[in-house]
């Protein structure tokens, strides 16, 4: 089993390439830290999601959380996101994310995605605004000295629909276009709309940063 530490990313990868093993246990503290930042501010619109991207080598079989003396379970849903505790006492005790996976782990990694907390089929021009602005203030938080002062701002939101809904009809101020899995809005179309809906609940709201 291998144990891997989580590198200051907004995504990243967790799984050394030349692994081979179906388990990997990583740290919970980083997960941690990166729970603390948002916890401390209360962001009301937006949160950050970690998730185990699914491919042919990275299905999820099993998970758990594990200190020297007890053993908890890992909740994840079927697009194996992640849904971690809070837990300072998990991190003083040094716990421990253990993922077993079907497949070649040296494909399979873990990532962390800002995202609005709940989507909305419409949306006024001051909704879409505010989940950008709790987006960018989420991130500043997570950037250490000195990369905060460097950091691009997002350009924008990308909507992101299940492929089950494909396609849809996003409409834009009275004018609908036929959109294939995603709408990506810069902050000047953000600035310059009055209102959008979709005839579809969208899946994620993300930043767009170019």
């Amino acid at each position: 089993m291998k144990l891997v530490k989580i590198p200051m990313l907004v995504a990243f990868v967790l799984l050394s390439p030349t692994s081979i093993a179906d388990s990997v246990s990583i740290p919970y503290a980083g997960f941690y830290e990166r729970l603390k930042q948002v916890n401390k501010h209360n962001y009301q619109l937006v949160e950050i999601a970690f998730s185990v991207p699914k491919n042919d080598n990275c299905k999820m079989l099993s998970g758990n959380i594990t200190t020297e003396k007890d053993e908890f379970p890992l909740t994840y849903d079927k697009h194996q996101r992640l849904y971690l505790p809070f837990d300072a006492q998990l991190k003083s005790d040094r716990g421990l994310l253990n993922i077993e996976v079907e497949g070649d782990s040296s494909l399979c990694g873990v990532a962390m995605q800002v995202r609005a907390k709940s989507t909305q089929q419409e949306y006024v021009q001051a909704e879409l605004m505010a989940v950008k602005d709790d987006m960018d203030a989420l991130l500043d938080g997570q950037q250490g000295f000195p990369m905060k002062y460097f950091r691009k701002p997002i350009t924008g939101l990308t909507f992101s629909f299940s492929d089950s809904d494909l396609p849809v009809i996003a409409t834009i101020d009275g004018k609908a276009q036929s959109i294939s899995n995603q709408l990506q809005l810069t902050s000047e179309q953000l600035a310059n709309l009055k209102a959008l809906s979709f005839n579809a609940m969208p899946f994620v709201v993300s930043p767009y940063v170019i």
